[in-house]
């Protein structure tokens, strides 16, 4: 099937919405569920084109790449995006002899006619829907940070270190792992050490972030502009938004920014945040460039020494998962090669033996996310754990209630486990022995997060 335009292009595609796969498929593709059976059902049966894997776009003459992506109705009703969108497998060899115009990225995905679908574990592929099509084009804000996110990854392939690439390191264009396993590897150009598959890929937050626009009429918020982004890095804007508040009390910034402050309330953080940005009252899932990027806030409250009072907690572990799960499948690995976290860093200047009412001061916020040596460590220590729980976790009682063998505080100077149930009898039976266990929780070490905020000048 040929198209002269985008208009007619776009125009049969609009004609699927509302079909279901079952309706399209004439090659019988969904008698068997494959990876990637959905897009060859589109690219076959509803577009009349052979399956390919062309260097060029889908639709060459139009320069249009066709995807076909899953969407997700949450618990809450929202919708996300299923997963990333994988494009294109990255040459380590070919891609850092271009430049952001001549890349396979660009060549291969200017445009792209998204069919998104619904996915719905409780139905079979057949009966999955289309629910919308959208030719999707880049906003300048966008193609600023994604032409950023490409130099970033290519420069590290330039530098020996492709094997190092992690899909936290940029914000939307991601180097997605692409293999059927970690033994899927290939060479690079200027290090004997086999580095990982990967693919160019919009990430998830991205997805998601699109998804709502588009699904749910939903407005984002932005706080940079196409001509910041030609000059700076998100992160450099996102340094210089907090830059002028830094040192300052809270009880000062909240006299200046008009805004009521305790620090006790879940809603402080993202009060303060959006109050400082200038756009209060705003989620902070509903700004821009924070939902694309997938960047997750943490609270960090130094005492006077630099050090916090407190250990940084994130999500209580099921250890069933984790016995049965591989690393990469792991909510550990997803969050945190993933994710980019905003340390947002208070410090008191006085002990609370000093001053019961002492005063918390803004010292700035550190945009990080985990380093390819860090995920190593962490995946020693789920394969730590996934050992003690295959032999059975050892329970000794103590005065204080119940000790386990399992990794605690300043065993790896980074990552422990620890409970946070609500209280001693929120308790959860262990795999293989059956016996109860309070509720753990994964936690970085008080130490590893100033190690963190201290990598580098803060705001």
């Amino acid at each position: 099937m040929e198209f002269t335009t985008e208009e007619e292009l776009v125009e049969y595609a609009v004609k699927a919405e509302g079909k279901r796969f079952a309706d399209i498929d004439l090659m019988g593709r969904l008698d068997k569920v494959t990876k990637g059976n959905l897009g060859q059902i589109i690219e076959e049966s509803y577009f009349g084109y052979e399956i390919n894997s062309r260097p060029e776009a889908d639709f060459k003459d139009l320069n249009i790449e066709l995807k076909v992506t899953g969407v997700k109705k949450n618990k809450n009703k929202t919708l996300s995006a299923k997963e990333r969108l994988v494009l294109n497998i990255i040459n380590y060899n070919d891609e850092v002899k271009k430049d952001f115009d001549t890349s396979s990225f660009w060549s291969k995905n200017q445009k792209l006619l998204l069919f998104f679908y619904l996915w719905d574990k409780e139905k079979t592929q057949r009966e999955w829907s289309i629910l919308k099509t959208h030719l999707h084009s880049y906003s300048d804000e966008d193609l600023e940070v994604i032409k950023q996110d490409w130099e970033f990854i290519v420069n590290k392939i330039r530098a020996g270190k492709a094997h190092e690439l992690s899909e936290g390191d940029t914000n939307y264009l991601g180097a997605a792992s692409k293999g059927t396993n970690s033994n899927s590897v290939r060479s690079q150009p200027f290090s004997d050490i086999p580095a990982m598959q990967r693919a160019f890929s919009l990430k998830n937050s991205y997805m998601t972030a699109l998804t709502r626009k588009l699904l749910s009429e939903k407005d984002l918020v932005r706080i940079t502009s196409p001509q910041e982004l030609k000059k700076k890095t998100l992160e450099q804007i996102i340094n210089e938004r907090f830059a002028p508040f830094v040192g300052k009390s809270l009880t000062q910034l909240s006299k200046e920014k008009n805004i009521r402050i305790n620090i006790k309330t879940k809603a402080f953080l993202p009060d303060f945040i959006s109050s400082l940005l200038g756009i209060k009252g705003t989620s902070l899932n509903d700004i821009e460039e924070f939902s694309k990027a997938n960047i997750q806030f943490k609270t960090v409250r130094l005492e006077p020494r630099g050090l916090p009072k407190e250990h940084m907690s994130f999500k209580n572990v099921d250890f069933h998962d984790w016995l049965k799960e591989p690393f990469e499948d792991s909510w550990l690995f997803d969050y945190f090669s993933e994710t980019k976290l905003l340390f947002v860093v208070f410090q008191y200047k006085e002990t609370e033996k000093e001053n019961p009412n002492r005063e918390l001061y803004f010292k700035g916020v550190k945009l990080w996310n985990m380093p390819y040596q860090d995920l190593q460590d962490l995946r020693e220590f789920y394969d730590h754990v996934k050992g003690i729980l295959q032999a059975g976790v050892k329970l000794t009682p103590t005065s204080r209630g119940t000790s386990t063998n399992l990794p605690g505080a300043g065993t790896n100077g980074k990552y422990h486990l620890r409970t946070k149930g609500r209280d001693g009898k929120d308790k959860l039976p262990l795999p293989v022995t059956g016996e109860m266990l309070t509720k753990h929780c994964f936690w970085f070490d008080k130490e590893y997060v100033v190690r963190i905020i201290n990598d580098s000048t803060l705001s």
